[in-house]
Protein backbone atom coordinates (compact mmCIF):
# COMPACT_ATOMS: atom_id res chain seq x y z
CA UNK A 1 0.00 0.00 0.00
CA UNK A 2 1.42 3.26 -0.73
CA UNK A 3 0.53 6.46 1.53
CA UNK A 4 1.61 9.94 0.27
CA UNK A 5 0.86 13.49 1.97
CA UNK A 6 -0.14 16.18 -0.07
CA UNK A 7 -0.16 20.03 1.03
CA UNK A 8 -2.06 22.74 -1.20
CA UNK A 9 -2.73 26.23 0.84
CA UNK A 10 -5.10 24.88 3.49
CA UNK A 11 -5.79 21.35 2.49
CA UNK A 12 -3.56 18.98 4.28
CA UNK A 13 -4.44 15.59 2.63
CA UNK A 14 -3.07 11.94 3.31
CA UNK A 15 -3.36 9.83 0.48
CA UNK A 16 -3.84 5.64 0.46
CA UNK A 17 -3.75 3.90 -3.07
CA UNK A 18 -2.01 0.84 -4.42
CA UNK A 19 -0.55 2.48 -8.06
CA UNK A 20 1.24 5.68 -7.97
CA UNK A 21 -1.21 6.79 -10.70
CA UNK A 22 -4.15 6.53 -8.40
CA UNK A 23 -2.53 8.80 -5.94
CA UNK A 24 -1.65 11.35 -8.65
CA UNK A 25 -5.55 10.72 -9.67
CA UNK A 26 -6.30 12.20 -6.34
CA UNK A 27 -3.64 14.99 -6.56
CA UNK A 28 -5.55 15.64 -9.36
CA UNK A 29 -8.98 15.82 -7.96
CA UNK A 30 -8.03 17.63 -4.87
CA UNK A 31 -6.63 20.66 -6.96
CA UNK A 32 -9.12 20.59 -9.22
CA UNK A 33 -11.58 20.68 -6.53
CA UNK A 34 -9.51 22.74 -4.93
CA UNK A 35 -9.30 25.26 -7.37
CA UNK A 36 -12.85 25.38 -8.44
CA UNK A 37 -14.00 26.72 -5.21
CA UNK A 38 -11.52 29.42 -5.36
CA UNK A 39 -13.07 30.28 -8.46
CA UNK A 40 -16.02 30.49 -7.19
CA UNK A 41 -15.17 32.25 -3.92
CA UNK A 42 -13.40 34.98 -5.58
CA UNK A 43 -16.64 36.38 -7.00
CA UNK A 44 -19.09 35.19 -4.02
CA UNK A 45 -16.67 35.66 -0.85
CA UNK A 46 -19.85 35.63 1.41
CA UNK A 47 -19.71 31.59 0.48
CA UNK A 48 -16.59 31.19 2.66
CA UNK A 49 -17.51 33.76 5.53
CA UNK A 50 -20.80 32.84 6.50
CA UNK A 51 -21.97 30.50 9.01
CA UNK A 52 -25.46 30.14 8.57
CA UNK A 53 -26.69 27.86 5.20
CA UNK A 54 -26.27 29.41 1.99
CA UNK A 55 -28.42 27.89 -1.12
CA UNK A 56 -26.51 28.59 -4.44
CA UNK A 57 -27.18 25.85 -7.08
CA UNK A 58 -23.60 27.28 -9.37
CA UNK A 59 -23.10 24.24 -11.81
CA UNK A 60 -19.83 23.26 -9.29
CA UNK A 61 -20.09 19.95 -8.00
CA UNK A 62 -17.98 20.93 -5.25
CA UNK A 63 -19.46 24.54 -4.39
CA UNK A 64 -23.14 22.93 -4.56
CA UNK A 65 -21.80 19.54 -2.53
CA UNK A 66 -21.19 22.28 0.21
CA UNK A 67 -24.11 24.24 -0.02
CA UNK A 68 -26.44 21.44 0.22
CA UNK A 69 -24.72 20.20 2.90
CA UNK A 70 -24.59 23.34 4.90
CA UNK A 71 -28.79 23.99 4.38
CA UNK A 72 -29.15 20.11 5.41
CA UNK A 73 -27.17 20.70 8.91
CA UNK A 74 -27.74 24.62 9.40
CA UNK A 75 -24.25 25.56 9.39
CA UNK A 76 -22.11 27.53 6.88
CA UNK A 77 -21.02 25.70 3.45
CA UNK A 78 -17.53 25.62 4.48
CA UNK A 79 -18.49 23.21 7.47
CA UNK A 80 -18.12 20.74 4.44
CA UNK A 81 -15.37 21.87 2.59
CA UNK A 82 -13.06 19.62 4.00
CA UNK A 83 -15.10 16.14 2.87
CA UNK A 84 -16.04 18.08 -0.01
CA UNK A 85 -12.39 17.99 -1.38
CA UNK A 86 -11.75 14.51 -0.27
CA UNK A 87 -14.75 13.33 -1.96
CA UNK A 88 -13.30 15.00 -5.22
CA UNK A 89 -10.09 13.58 -5.12
CA UNK A 90 -11.92 9.42 -4.41
CA UNK A 91 -13.89 10.13 -7.42
CA UNK A 92 -11.04 10.54 -9.39
CA UNK A 93 -9.21 7.75 -8.11
CA UNK A 94 -12.16 5.41 -8.65
CA UNK A 95 -12.54 7.10 -12.13
CA UNK A 96 -8.81 6.14 -12.97
CA UNK A 97 -9.85 2.02 -11.98
CA UNK A 98 -8.68 2.04 -8.20
CA UNK A 99 -10.38 -0.70 -6.16
CA UNK A 100 -8.55 1.19 -3.09
CA UNK A 101 -9.00 4.98 -2.89
CA UNK A 102 -8.58 6.79 0.58
CA UNK A 103 -7.99 10.41 1.03
CA UNK A 104 -7.19 11.54 4.53
CA UNK A 105 -8.14 15.60 4.11
CA UNK A 106 -7.45 16.85 7.64
CA UNK A 107 -9.01 14.29 9.61
CA UNK A 108 -12.03 14.25 6.99
CA UNK A 109 -12.26 11.13 5.09
CA UNK A 110 -13.06 9.42 2.06
CA UNK A 111 -12.83 6.04 1.00
CA UNK A 112 -13.47 3.32 -1.34
CA UNK A 113 -11.89 -0.12 -0.44
CA UNK A 114 -12.28 -3.59 -1.68
CA UNK A 115 -10.79 -5.08 1.43
CA UNK A 116 -11.65 -4.25 5.56
CA UNK A 117 -10.21 -0.90 6.82
CA UNK A 118 -9.64 -0.27 10.28
CA UNK A 119 -10.08 3.36 10.75
CA UNK A 120 -8.37 5.31 13.65
CA UNK A 121 -10.40 7.49 16.18
CA UNK A 122 -8.39 10.73 17.48
CA UNK A 123 -10.27 12.66 20.18
CA UNK A 124 -7.75 14.52 21.81
CA UNK A 125 -7.10 14.84 25.74
CA UNK A 126 -10.02 11.79 25.78
CA UNK A 127 -8.64 8.64 27.48
CA UNK A 128 -9.86 7.08 24.72
CA UNK A 129 -8.20 8.76 22.27
CA UNK A 130 -6.19 6.57 19.73
CA UNK A 131 -7.09 3.63 21.63
CA UNK A 132 -10.30 3.17 18.94
CA UNK A 133 -10.88 2.00 15.47
CA UNK A 134 -14.19 1.23 13.27
CA UNK A 135 -13.43 -1.44 11.71
CA UNK A 136 -14.87 -1.10 8.42
CA UNK A 137 -16.14 -4.13 5.74
CA UNK A 138 -15.15 -3.31 1.73
CA UNK A 139 -16.96 -0.38 0.82
CA UNK A 140 -17.80 -0.28 -2.86
CA UNK A 141 -19.69 2.86 -2.76
CA UNK A 142 -18.14 6.20 -1.72
CA UNK A 143 -18.10 6.42 2.53
CA UNK A 144 -17.48 9.63 4.74
CA UNK A 145 -16.05 9.43 7.86
CA UNK A 146 -15.78 12.90 9.27
CA UNK A 147 -14.84 14.45 12.39
CA UNK A 148 -15.07 17.84 14.13
CA UNK A 149 -13.80 18.73 17.77
CA UNK A 150 -13.86 21.64 19.92
CA UNK A 151 -10.26 20.71 21.38
CA UNK A 152 -8.48 19.71 18.23
CA UNK A 153 -7.03 21.14 15.31
CA UNK A 154 -7.49 25.29 13.96
CA UNK A 155 -11.06 25.06 13.09
CA UNK A 156 -13.66 26.87 14.81
CA UNK A 157 -16.37 24.85 17.01
CA UNK A 158 -19.00 26.42 19.58
CA UNK A 159 -18.92 23.10 21.49
CA UNK A 160 -17.26 20.57 24.09
CA UNK A 161 -16.95 17.24 22.25
CA UNK A 162 -12.94 15.70 21.74
CA UNK A 163 -14.56 14.57 18.62
CA UNK A 164 -17.84 14.28 16.60
CA UNK A 165 -17.55 11.69 14.06
CA UNK A 166 -20.25 11.06 11.59
CA UNK A 167 -20.31 8.43 8.92
CA UNK A 168 -22.56 9.62 5.13
CA UNK A 169 -22.50 8.10 1.67
CA UNK A 170 -22.09 11.63 1.04
CA UNK A 171 -18.96 12.80 2.38
CA UNK A 172 -19.84 16.41 2.33
CA UNK A 173 -23.05 16.05 4.57
CA UNK A 174 -20.70 14.15 7.07
CA UNK A 175 -18.62 16.94 7.19
CA UNK A 176 -21.33 19.71 7.69
CA UNK A 177 -22.94 17.31 10.47
CA UNK A 178 -20.21 16.53 12.37
CA UNK A 179 -19.73 20.44 12.58
CA UNK A 180 -22.92 20.61 13.66
CA UNK A 181 -23.52 18.17 15.99
CA UNK A 182 -20.09 19.19 17.61
CA UNK A 183 -21.48 22.83 18.28
CA UNK A 184 -24.21 21.80 20.60
CA UNK A 185 -23.73 18.00 21.94
CA UNK A 186 -23.01 16.72 25.30
CA UNK A 187 -23.52 14.45 27.88
CA UNK A 188 -26.52 16.51 29.63
CA UNK A 189 -28.38 17.41 25.80
CA UNK A 190 -28.42 15.47 22.88
CA UNK A 191 -31.30 16.75 21.13
CA UNK A 192 -29.32 17.91 18.01
CA UNK A 193 -29.59 14.36 17.23
CA UNK A 194 -33.26 14.23 16.97
CA UNK A 195 -32.73 16.59 13.36
CA UNK A 196 -29.95 14.24 11.63
CA UNK A 197 -31.53 13.04 8.62
CA UNK A 198 -30.93 9.53 9.39
CA UNK A 199 -31.80 8.33 6.06
CA UNK A 200 -28.54 9.94 4.99
CA UNK A 201 -26.75 9.68 7.61
CA UNK A 202 -25.07 5.76 8.40
CA UNK A 203 -24.02 6.55 12.08
CA UNK A 204 -22.18 9.31 15.19
CA UNK A 205 -20.03 8.39 17.67
CA UNK A 206 -19.75 11.07 19.91
CA UNK A 207 -16.22 11.16 22.63
CA UNK A 208 -15.95 14.03 25.23
CA UNK A 209 -13.71 13.11 27.96
CA UNK A 210 -14.89 9.76 29.57
CA UNK A 211 -18.33 9.76 27.32
CA UNK A 212 -19.13 8.24 24.64
CA UNK A 213 -21.91 8.02 22.81
CA UNK A 214 -23.15 6.26 19.48
CA UNK A 215 -26.23 6.97 17.52
CA UNK A 216 -27.34 5.05 14.20
CA UNK A 217 -25.60 2.38 12.50
CA UNK A 218 -22.10 2.29 12.86
CA UNK A 219 -19.59 -0.22 11.86
CA UNK A 220 -18.16 -2.21 14.80
CA UNK A 221 -15.92 0.11 17.29
CA UNK A 222 -12.34 -2.04 18.47
CA UNK A 223 -9.44 -1.74 20.69
CA UNK A 224 -6.90 -0.12 18.45
CA UNK A 225 -3.49 1.65 19.00
CA UNK A 226 -3.66 4.75 16.68
CA UNK A 227 0.22 5.47 15.57
CA UNK A 228 -0.36 9.82 16.44
CA UNK A 229 2.25 10.18 14.01
CA UNK A 230 -0.19 8.78 11.11
CA UNK A 231 -3.43 11.48 11.86
CA UNK A 232 -3.39 14.37 9.55
CA UNK A 233 -3.22 17.66 10.20
CA UNK A 234 -1.57 20.69 10.24
CA UNK A 235 0.57 22.42 12.59
CA UNK A 236 -1.55 23.40 15.49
Amino acid sequence: MIRRRFQFRETIATVLAEQEEHVEAARRGLMRSRQELERYIAGDPFFAMTFEPYAVETGSVTVDRMSAAGMSAGVGPMAAVAGAIAWAGVEEMVREGAGLAVVDNGGDIALVSDRPLSVGIHAGASPHSDRLAFRLPPQREVLGICTSSATVGPSLSFGTADAVCVLSHDPSLADAWATAICNSVSPQDRSVLERVPWDRVEGVLVIEGDWVFEAGDLPPIVSARVDRDLVTGGLW
